[in-house]
C-alpha cells in the first residue's frame, strides 16, 4: 500500500507542485506535460503478462529503456523540448523508486 502511495504521489502530486512553483504563470500547462508523460506506460501493453507488480519496468519495455531514457536526456539541452525532457525523466525516476522499494 505504502509503495502505491509514494508511487502514484510521484506521479501526480509532486509534478504538481514543481509546476505550480516552477512555472506559476503557467503551470497548468507544464503539469498537464508531466501527466503526459506517463503515456509512455503504453509500452507495457506490449509485455506479456501487461502488468506485473514483481517486474520493473526501466531496462524492460522499450519506452522505460535506456536508449529512451538517453533520448529523454537528449531532449533537455534544447529549450523548445526541455519540459517534456524533464518530465519523461521524472516518469523514469520514478519508476526507478518503485523498482527500490520492490
Amino acid at each position: 500500500m505504502l509503495q502505491s502511495v509514494i508511487h502514484y504521489s510521484f506521479h501526480l502530486l509532486l509534478p504538481l507542485v514543481f509546476a505550480y512553483f516552477s512555472f506559476p504563470k503557467r503551470w497548468k500547462s507544464v503539469y498537464f506535460i508531466f501527466l503526459c508523460s506517463m503515456l509512455i506506460d503504453l509500452d507495457h501493453l506490449t509485455a506479456d503478462p501487461i502488468f506485473d507488480p514483481n517486474r520493473c519496468s526501466v531496462g524492460f519495455h522499450f519506452l522505460h529503456s535506456y536508449l529512451a531514457i538517453a533520448a529523454y536526456l537528449i531532449l533537455l539541452f534544447f529549450s523548445k523540448t526541455r519540459i517534456i525532457g524533464v518530465a519523461l525523466l521524472w516518469h523514469i525516476i520514478t519508476d526507478i523508486v518503485d523498482c527500490s522499494m520492490m
